[in-house]
């Protein structure tokens, strides 16, 4: 009888910490658009960037790297920095993926989550539309 209740907690743990992933985000994406308090920035800023999502990882490579877990569903993202310049910061967003382009809006100041896929001036909000890498 204990071991069958192990076993039942152990089963509902593990399936507790699987995070909801979208197989289709996997993969290596290039961004093409990205905007920050209501500005875009040039193409020559995020040129070498790239984001890799395979199921609940994510590395960003920009001028550092940076790794963590991603949950993500029904168009909400949480960001969870592991190693890199967000080690133990919290990230939320939103995202859409929708003719072959993800767009991610990121609440950067982590207490919320983004209305909407735009940002405003006096805002921690980061808008990033990506293409997927051939």
């Amino acid at each position: 009888m204990k071991i069958a209740v192990i076993i039942s907690l152990l089963v509902l743990g593990l399936g507790h910490m699987n995070p909801k992933t979208d197989a289709t985000l996997n993969g290596t994406w290039q961004p093409v658009k990205e905007e920050f308090g209501g500005k875009p920035w040039p193409a020559a800023m995020f040129e070498n960037q790239k984001l890799v999502i395979a199921d609940s990882l994510y590395t960003f490579y920009a001028e550092s790297v940076d790794k963590g877990r991603v949950t993500y569903g029904d168009g909400k993202m949480d960001i969870y920095g592991m190693e890199g310049v967000n080690t133990g910061k919290h990230f939320m967003a939103i995202y859409k993926h929708e003719d072959g382009q993800l767009t991610i809006c990121y609440n950067l100041k982590g207490d919320g989550y983004p209305e909407a896929f735009a940002t405003k001036p006096q805002t921690m909000l980061f808008l990033s539309v990506f293409k997927k890498a051939e």
